[in-house]
């Protein structure tokens, strides 16, 4: 399989204090984390509605607008910085996944995450990259509640080093590939 340069890495999560350490927020987590890590600050523009930084030759963005309408910044920025879809990593929170595991896929249906079924639509394609986080599973019927609530405190180191776990997965992603990084994060399971 070709690897491709990741360029643009995409933290999903919703604007707003009120959502700013929800489990459903933690591609958010982690491409802020990532931002700090290289000293690079977020910009607002003008042009879309999403805050960008850079991370050496890679752009990191965070939609401003709700989850289930991340897409569209998301495509307008690759679309003016001539990104193509192969090229993004999306970063998002994973349901299916258990609190410290994280698994990159090259490509992939959206799972039913509202946030990634927005960027597959912008895109026409389901070859995007993306980076799933495990928040763990909640009940059927409760799951937006889950999503949105912030990490119980016995929790919280856990989340922490899957934030952690999935900065590192990026950072190989950036120096090594997308190819490499899957053969390093997707076969050691958890933290």
């Amino acid at each position: 399989m070709h690897d491709t340069a990741i360029r643009l890495i995409a933290g999903l999560g919703n604007p707003g204090p009120e959502y700013a350490a929800t489990r459903h927020n933690i591609g958010f987590m982690v491409v802020d984390q990532l931002a700090a890590q290289f000293g690079s600050a977020w910009e607002k523009s003008a042009k879309w509605d999403a805050l960008s930084a850079k991370c050496g030759a890679v752009l990191l963005v965070k939609p401003l607008s709700f989850m289930n309408r991340s897409g569209y910044p998301v495509f307008a920025i690759a679309q003016f910085y001539k990104i193509q879809p192969q090229q993004i990593v999306v970063a998002l929170d994973d349901l299916a996944l258990p609190l410290g595991r994280v698994r990159l896929r090259t490509k992939g249906g959206s799972g039913g995450h509202n946030g990634l079924d927005s960027v597959v639509a912008q895109f026409g394609t389901e070859e995007i990259p993306r980076l799933r986080i495990g928040i763990g599973a909640a009940p059927r019927e409760r799951s937006v509640d889950y999503v949105l609530s912030r990490f119980f405190d016995e929790e919280k180191p856990i989340a922490r080093s899957t934030i952690d776990r999935a900065v590192e997965a990026l950072k190989c992603v950036i120096d090594n590939g997308l190819v490499s990084a899957m053969n390093s994060f997707n076969k050691s399971e958890e933290i």
